[in-house]
């Protein structure tokens, strides 16, 4: 970890400079009317020409922007700056040209950093593969217990942008950044950040596992007072090591197990500080109790920790820690208990769209019916597999992609039994709880934890989530 002293504000002024944003929708169509009013000529390019785009086209075109249908890979002439879309691919044809004329490329965030007054809010930073938004929100929780005026933004449904923007005040904000979004902030500089996990995921996207490592560990350049990463992660870990920070920023770790010095950690059911903390080497601060963390489960008490970390970072104090994660509520989907039918505990967890996920929620049970199944994006199952084995009861598979798990299932664990269902229908949820059901014993959990993405059959993780939960209720009636 290098220190060096590193400016935390940088300006932006856009008066007559010619700016083209890559994009329409929800940030393209912010960043063109607020680079606008300040000044900007602004182009807005896009590759769709729908009626849809055509729509959003008139709107903007009414304010004086101009917009370009069906040709987002051109250059405009005269292009000092482009903002772009974070889902715009760095290769595109667009950004070949820029950099080849030296012109700057950013993202909504460093849109946002760039147009942040003297006297702003500073950010609390939070990346990783999974668990970003519930350890955002928990965050978020926290810093309201210590009567702090804050939000839960970024890559969470509230932009940045706005936040930035907005009338209202805040004292700090807690942000969940993709790698996405990440890749195009070359100037972020946060208060304090954390990689929560690294694994494989958007690779097509960054074109390799170190393209985005590289850009999560965007996050803890220059930053101020913590880098805080994951103690079972040692990725996360390196590229703390690797990043240019100010001087006396620390590396702090969360662990489920005893903490180290400059460490969180669980010691006898009680989340506990050695990191902010006065002679850390031998005193350590109880911030809550296990059974504070809702849902309790190791891989929400590894994001109540991180949480807690930056908000110590922050200076809150540790009953704000307690206080704030009791009064937290994850969001659907997230390993979320729906109902207990006949002794066995029904649990959607729709959010786990990858492997890594899934192996989180997988290793919150101790008997599982899994259900498992989807849009597999190029993932292998054979890992997963073989570390979930010895809990499985059963596996009841759904969707395009289930082949794949069904083909680890035989090398890695032959001898569980499986449903294997040829539908990809949405009534095949109904038929998959069923068939959980019948492989089901009392003190067993059914699972949905699908470890692939929800879009062969549903229209989203929320959807498929929403199907389990209304088949478990039928079951129950």
């Amino acid at each position: 970890m290098g220190s060096r002293k590193v400016t935390s504000t940088v300006s932006a002024d856009f008066q007559g400079k010619h700016v083209t944003v890559a994009g329409l929708g929800v940030s393209g169509i912010p960043a063109a009317k607020v680079l606008h009013a300040r000044g900007a000529l602004v182009t807005v390019v896009n590759d769709g020409d729908d009626a849809r785009a055509r729509e959003q086209a008139a709107e903007l075109e009414a304010l004086g922007i101009t917009v370009r249908l069906g040709d987002g890979a051109t250059l405009p002439e005269g292009t000092d700056l482009i903002v772009t879309a974070p889902g715009w691919k760095p290769d595109k044809p667009l950004f070949e040209a820029a950099r080849a004329v030296g012109v700057e490329i950013w993202g909504d965030v460093e849109l946002a950093w760039r147009l942040r007054g003297p006297d702003a809010a500073p950010w609390l930073a939070i990346t990783g593969t999974n668990g970003k938004t519930t350890t955002t929100q928990m965050l978020a929780s926290i810093l309201k217990a210590a009567g702090l005026r804050t939000a839960a933004v970024g890559n969470i449904g509230v932009s940045v942008l706005d936040a930035v923007l907005g009338e209202e005040q805040y004292d700090v904000l807690a942000v969940e950044l993709s790698s996405y979004q990440l890749h195009w902030a070359p100037s972020l500089r946060a208060h304090s950040a954390a990689v929560l996990n690294l694994a494989p995921d958007h690779l097509d996207w960054h074109g390799s596992m170190e393209a985005y490592a590289r850009d999560k560990g965007r996050v803890y350049e220059g930053n101020r007072v913590a880098c805080v990463y994951n103690v079972a992660d040692k990725a996360t870990e390196d590229l703390v090591r690797e990043a240019d920070v100010e001087e006396g920023c620390r590396a702090i770790g969360f662990t489920l197990g005893s903490p180290g010095p400059s460490q969180l950690g669980v010691v006898d059911g009680i989340l506990v500080d050695r990191a902010f903390v006065e002679n850390r080497q031998k005193n350590a601060q109880e911030l809550a109790e296990v059974s504070d963390v809702n849902p309790p489960a190791p891989h929400n008490i590894a994001n109540a920790l991180a949480a807690a970390a930056l908000a110590r970072s922050f200076g809150v104090p540790a009953k704000a820690v307690r206080d704030g994660l009791r009064a937290f509520t994850p969001d659907a989907h997230r390993i979320a208990h729906v109902a207990d039918v006949d002794g066995v505990a029904y649990v959607d967890d729709s959010k786990a769209t990858n492997t890594h996920a899934a192996e989180a929620s997988l290793a919150a049970y101790e008997s599982i019916v899994w259900i498992a199944g989807g849009l597999a994006k190029g993932a292998s199952f054979d890992e997963l597999v073989a570390k979930s084995a010895k809990r499985l009861r059963g596996v009841v598979l759904i969707g395009a992609d289930r082949a794949l798990i069904r083909e680890a299932l035989a090398r890695h664990a032959p001898e569980v039994p499986v449903a294997d269902l040829d539908r990809t229908d949405t009534g095949a949820m109904l038929q998959a709880v069923t068939e959980a059901k019948r492989l089901a014993q009392p003190g067993d959990t059914v699972l949905l934890a699908p470890a692939c993405a929800s879009m062969d059959m549903f229209t989203n993780y929320n959807k498929r989530g929403d199907a389990f939960a209304e088949a478990v209720r039928e079951l129950g009636s």
